[in-house]
């Protein structure tokens, strides 16, 4: 099979959508399945390789990790006519993405697109809510071709659904539990950072108004004392707030900028709990890393976050802003460390089951269902 890929987020650009399909090619080397991907340019990146083509860009204003791109027709139609995929997946709905769709019908190759991102429930963060119909009209438009449209959660398939989507088929998503594991001592993170208290809570993740995090500052300021005393904050990620939430920090929290790999998963494993308050993630990568490593996460009943953790056993579900909420469930568990430990093994248990093996092979499949059932109807309608 040849997969042609389209998307305005990839490597170096940090969001779930980017390093999905960063994933995604490192796994069709591994398995030998020839691919070509059409992104936006990035610093410090090569324009083209033999696989990756990418095209000038910019930020967009609502999402600066998806950028808007200038791609180049005439080079895009010839290497899909030297290529010849047997399918085209579309993942964003701008400028690339465009692209994908238009050759996919103009050179008839099979096409499926992909869901990741609730940019109407952004729009409350920037008063731009008077956009939402016509941001819903276009990407029920954009979506129409697809013979799949792929989702990560079964909120976000019903959420589409309900909206007159139609195809809509799960593509949930993996962790890779040999970076992301609890066999990490804390010592050498509590010295980096001169921490003393005994308990570390953390968030890692874009800083930036739709995370809620006047949410995640506000439980902050709200512990108890008996609590607050024995805690530090750490906020990994970088973002448009972060000069002002460095502003509104307090005593026993310190602000890492964007941290990678084994520093990441260092950073989760000696975390006592993981604190995420977004409403709006259509699945909530963090939050399977977080498990991976070991560590229990309270996270907002929204989105796909509350179809990952599970409440009571693999942390705990508060209902989207309700900030007492969010800080008995935090004081409750650092008081319980038995309950803790307990957490902590069931969110292994569960992240070891989620593979990226498993997740891209099935995303294959669909593709193979696809590919298999348009040739059937040419194959009937040439009769």
């Amino acid at each position: 099979m040849k997969i042609a890929i389209f998307t305005d987020t990839f490597t170096p650009q940090v969001n779930g959508v980017a390093l999905t399909f960063q994933r995604f090619v490192d796994y069709l080397d591994e398995v030998g399945i020839e691919y070509r991907l059409f992104v936006p340019d990035g610093h410090e990146t090569d324009l083209f390789s033999n696989q990756i083509f990418r095209f000038t860009s910019y930020p967009f204003f609502l999402y600066p990790e998806c950028r808007l791109a200038l791609p180049n027709i005439i080079h895009i139609k010839k290497e899909l006519e030297q290529f010849q995929p047997d399918i085209i997946h579309v993942a964003t709905p701008f400028n690339i993405g465009l692209a994908g769709i238009y050759y996919a019908k103009k050179l008839e190759i099979p096409l499926v697109g992909s869901y990741h991102t609730h940019f109407d429930r952004y729009l409350q963060y920037y008063d731009l809510q008077f956009l939402s119909k016509f941001i819903w009209k276009y990407l029920r438009w954009f979506h129409r071709s697809f013979k799949k449209t792929f989702v990560p959660s079964y909120e976000t398939k019903t959420e589409l659904i309900n909206r007159g989507f139609t195809n809509v088929d799960i593509w949930s998503r993996g962790v890779d539990c040999s970076l992301f594991h609890p066999h990490f001592s804390s010592t050498r993170l509590r010295e980096q950072y001169k921490i003393t208290e005994p308990y570390i809570l953390s968030y890692v993740g874009r800083l930036a108004p739709e995370k809620d995090l006047d949410v995640l500052m506000e439980i902050a300021k709200r512990l108890p004392s008996h609590i607050q005393n024995k805690v530090h904050w750490i906020i990994a990620g970088n973002g448009p707030l972060y000069e002002e939430l460095q502003g509104q920090k307090l005593a026993n929290m310190t602000f890492t900028g964007y941290i990678k790999g084994e520093n990441l998963a260092e950073l989760y494993a000696v975390s006592d709990l993981f604190v995420f308050p977004s409403s709006t993630e259509t699945f909530g990568n963090v939050v399977l890393e977080s498990f991976a490593c070991g560590t229990p996460v309270v996270g907002a009943k929204a989105g796909g976050v509350q179809e990952i953790i599970e409440d009571g056993r693999t942390g705990k579900l508060c209902q989207p802003g309700n900030v007492t909420e969010f800080v008995e469930s935090i004081t409750e568990l650092v008081n319980k460390q038995s309950t803790l430990k307990l957490m902590s093994l069931e969110a292994r248990n569960y992240a070891l089951g989620q593979s990226w093996e498993r997740i891209f092979s099935d995303l294959l499949m669909q593709y193979e269902g696809v590919v298999t059932k348009t040739e059937t109807k040419r194959m009937i309608a040439n009769l």
